[in-house]
């Protein structure tokens, strides 16, 4: 993965076993799983509505808040982005 994926992983990954007060990524790994989940599926609306109707800039700005919690999401699942790189390359055998 790139320096800056790796780096927030880390950070996610940090949050999760180190909770800090204030942290947004704590908040949503101690609101659990289903609120994690909602976050994901919320972004990638905003995604969609970005892409169809808003500037490149809005679709880059949505698309890093996608990547970010689908990043806790894959933390919050013990899974990482080498996993989904992983599946990637089986499908593309």
């Amino acid at each position: 993965m790139s320096e800056t994926i790796d780096a927030l992983m880390a950070t996610i990954e940090d949050r999760k076993a180190h909770p800090k007060e204030g942290s947004y990524t704590c908040k949503l790994f101690a609101a659990g799983d289903a609120e994690i989940l909602k976050k994901v599926g919320e972004e990638a609306s905003e995604v969609i509505v970005a892409g169809a109707l808003e500037s490149n800039e809005r679709v880059l700005y949505e698309t890093a808040d996608l990547i970010y919690h689908l990043s806790v999401m894959l933390v919050s699942k013990e899974l990482t982005w080498v996993d989904v790189e992983d599946e990637l390359r089986r499908r593309f055998r």
